[in-house]
């Protein structure tokens, strides 16, 4: 039987200040990252984190055709576009535009159960979410830039048992193995999107980002064999790769006006197959381990340094819709929005130096959200966002050849920050809040997983004037 060892979390204006002060922020919690403890994350590229900004999350992940003058929607890049803007009166120059600035955490706790439901692990955790910034170039034409979590690998797992000759199937002796692995994909990214009138209130916008991915994969292995009358030397395995290569995606929304009040929105993105380097080292080597100097290595039987090659990151298709409401302060209106999402990974694309991966297989996930804002009034719950939602579909990991169910529920709220400064009056800014139970695995997988993710993301916007703005008139 797996025996989960657990991991103990240790406490740990849109200028470009703002931004300079995120840097250490980033890099603090890509550290934090190797607190979690998760077997699943020792197969293929790791867990894979939320592909979907904060605000998205709250309402089941829908992002195809989602876009908002104050979130940054890196899941989709057509949406860059949407940035409020205002062009000068008989010119293409910008008179002001509004840039956003993103930023995110996640604090998790995840539960861990074995088939036979005998020993149960919790481990909590805290993660880097993501820095994202949007900039509007132009009427119709923006930006934005930023770095995000792709996958992360976090486990510790300890198999304790008999161990046989695999040649001669006799019995060697007992033994006790320990399975330690931690890394994780990130990706920094910049994109741009332009819009265009395609007809009376219909606009198509297209967009792409290019990035770089890059990050680490460590996996140990530390077999020890546990006999009273018989010394056995302990064995030590590791396998660490870096990866880094370019990434690429695209995407596409498609709004209409379809009658007075209601607007409809399409949207589609996605990734095409590509190739990332990879860069590995590897050792087996025979030590002794002392509690006051910890592993002590006898013997190297095997080492490798900077082999190179790659991996092949797959494909991934996403396609959605919105139909939304926009609430009125002045008709005191309430506004809403649906919408729906349906995603198709190919990992049977997906090859390691080469190789296929049997621990991975094709998934796809289906979402469905809502989202509900009530008449503007001057109380701060009027003023609240409200967002539900709901996601389905099996894991993209297939350990002996058995598919892992994932369920998710989730909730979120858009929180507005009053602005007392007469000085930033220009200044708007949220909290988004969300909520997500992910339930992963059933009685045919040898572990389960319940997952509770709460996610705080800050939403700080400046309206930014293009050219010089005369405020009075003497």
């Amino acid at each position: 039987m797996l025996l989960v060892k657990l991991t103990i979390l240790k406490k740990l204006d849109l200028s470009g200040r703002c931004l300079a002060l995120t840097i250490p922020f980033v890099f603090l919690f890509i550290g934090a990252a190797a607190q979690d403890n998760s077997p699943y994350s020792r197969y293929g590229l790791g867990n894979q984190t939320p592909t979907t900004n904060i605000t998205n999350r709250g309402m089941g992940g829908v992002a195809a055709a989602y876009n908002d003058g104050y979130t940054v929607n890196y899941a989709n890049p057509a949406s860059y576009s949407f940035f409020q803007s205002l062009q000068e009166p008989g010119s293409r120059k910008l008179n002001s535009g509004r840039v956003v600035f993103n930023v995110g955490v996640d604090g998790q706790g995840r539960t861990i159960t074995d088939k036979e439901g005998q020993a149960k692990f919790t481990s909590p955790n805290i993660l880097f979410s993501h820095v994202m910034v949007g900039v509007p170039l132009r009427k119709n034409w923006g930006m934005a830039l930023g770095i995000r979590p792709l996958t992360s690998i976090s486990y510790k797992i300890q198999d304790n048992g008999k161990k046989y000759d695999p040649n001669s199937g006799q019995l060697i002796d007992t033994s006790s193995t320990l399975y330690e692995g931690q890394g994780g994909a990130y990706l920094g990214s910049l994109g741009t999107a332009v819009k265009f009138k395609t007809g009376k209130s219909q606009y198509m916008s297209i967009g792409a980002n290019a990035g770089y991915m890059f990050g680490s994969r460590d996996y140990n292995s530390r077999l020890s064999f546990i006999n009273d009358s018989i010394a056995y030397a302990s064995a030590h395995y590791e396998h660490k790769t870096s990866l880094g290569g370019l990434y690429f995606d695209a995407g596409l929304q498609y709004h209409l006006k379809a009658s007075e009040k209601i607007y409809v929105g399409l949207g589609a993105y996605g990734n095409w197959k590509q190739k990332i380097n990879t860069d590995r080292n590897t050792v087996a080597q025979t030590y002794v381990y002392s509690s006051e100097t910890g592993y002590i290595p006898i013997d190297t039987a095997t080492f490798t340094s900077n082999k190179k090659n790659n991996f092949i990151y797959p494909a991934s298709l996403t396609g959605g819709f919105t139909i939304q409401k926009i609430g009125s302060m002045l008709e005191d209106e309430s506004g809403w929005m649906v919408g729906a999402d349906f995603t198709y990974n190919n990992w049977d694309q997906y090859r390691v130096e080469g190789m296929v991966d049997n621990a991975v297989k094709s998934n796809w996930q289906a979402k469905i959200g809502a989202e509900f804002n009530p008449a503007p009034k001057k109380n701060v719950f009027s003023r609240t966002a409200y967002r539900v939602g709901f996601f389905t579909g099996p894991d993209y990991i297939y350990l002996q050849q058995t598919k892992t169910p994932v369920l998710g529920i989730t909730a979120g709220l858009g929180l507005p920050i009053n602005n007392y400064n007469m000085m930033m009056s220009r200044q708007s800014s949220m909290i988004n809040l969300s909520f997500e139970y992910i339930k992963r695995g059933n009685n045919s997988n040898i572990i389960k997983e319940n997952l509770y993710r709460v996610s705080v993301g800050f939403s700080l916007t400046d309206l930014w004037f293009g050219t010089k703005t005369k405020y009075y008139e003497d």
